[in-house]
């Protein structure tokens, strides 16, 4: 449900130059689309309804999958009489479940968001570990905020970082635990440091094109380009440390992307409980009323191109949070 692209517009574009806007699309300066007067019968409402079924055919993480004709008849006939967008909830509510993707979500134009979850992700609620002097420590918060917001949420993390990085210390713990998702970019440049420059995933749409993302020199960047950067950037004193990064069942889209970061990175171990299971990526598409389809359209992949889409797994599979916190604290200190 949680965004981690951005927008695009409506304009098509040739699959590279798309590519680019897609990612960049939430700072660009494109003038938002003109409102027409809303659908107000039967014919506009049946228009305005094919439009959003033309984008999730076109975009879809499972249009290769859906029978798209079998697709329209159901979700047509659920709009059966509708005079408005407002009318149009049962129909949307029913290709939202048949994408099957259970991440896509409609926001119509009076803010009300309609989604359809395919699995129920829940955990208790952990606060942050205590870890003894020689064990470094990020927690990784879920954020969705301004841009303003999200450069000081990464500012946050990094200074976190710097503070305990002392000497001594033997290896890291990361904890995205509890981090339901939102713009994954700002927690990316936050845990930069500890991630360490260079690629750390890929997103892979439905026909295998391939988008590459990474960390360099506190730029959290997509397909070459900056999308979240630190003022300061930081370095370690120790490079290329150990580190033990926990998850729960409550990590969730965004979180996800930041526990595949450290997926296939050396000297990395998971600890506790596989991940919520929304490791896909989301783009917005606004439509001219103000609604926006957030679209689910492609899969997360780790720095060796290996797809998720499901759960991310532990390593060692540790139900109690105290429990992973103490296993992780041992891992790092038995220098393995």
């Amino acid at each position: 449900m949680h965004r981690l692209f951005g927008r695009r517009s409506h304009r098509r574009r040739a699959p590279h130059a798309i590519a680019l806007c897609v990612f960049l699309a939430a700072c660009s300066a494109e003038p938002a689309p003109v409102a027409p007067p809303p659908p107000t019968d039967v014919a506009q409402t049946a228009a305005y309804l094919d439009n959003v079924i033309r984008l999730m055919q076109t975009n879809s993480i499972n249009r290769l999958r859906i029978d798209w004709a079998a697709f329209g008849t159901q979700v047509r006939a659920a709009a059966t009489g509708a005079r408005a967008v407002d009318e149009l909830v049962p129909a949307l509510r029913t290709a939202l479940t048949l994408l099957g993707d259970g991440h896509s979500s409609f926001r119509l134009p009076s803010g009300q968001v309609l989604f359809v979850p395919v699995r129920q992700c829940a955990a208790a609620t952990v606060p942050d570990a205590t870890v003894p002097p020689t064990i470094g420590y990020v927690r990784v918060p879920a954020f969705s905020g301004t841009s303003a917001q999200a450069s000081a949420l990464a500012a946050g993390l990094r200074s976190g970082i710097q503070t305990r990085d002392v000497p001594g210390v033997v290896g890291w713990i990361v904890d995205p635990r509890g981090n339901g998702g939102g713009n994954m970019w700002p927690m990316v440049a936050g845990v930069g440091p500890v991630l360490g420059d260079g690629v750390i995933g890929h997103f892979i749409d439905p026909t295998g094109v391939t988008t590459v993302w990474e960390y360099q020199s506190g730029a959290a960047r997509l397909a070459g380009s900056d999308i979240q950067r630190v003022t300061t950037p930081y370095v370690l004193r120790a490079s290329a440390p150990p580190v033990a990064v926990l998850i729960d069942n409550r990590v969730a889209s965004s979180g996800e992307a930041v526990a595949i970061a450290f997926k296939a990175r050396a000297n990395t171990r998971f600890f506790g409980s596989a991940t919520c299971g929304l490791s896909t990526a989301n783009l917005g598409f606004p439509l001219a009323d103000g609604a926006l389809l957030n679209l689910t359209v492609s899969t997360m992949a780790d720095r060796n191109r290996v797809p998720f889409g499901e759960q991310v797994q532990p390593d060692e599979r540790i139900v109690v949070a105290d429990s992973a916190v103490s296993r992780a604290i041992e891992w790092l200190r038995s220098g393995r």
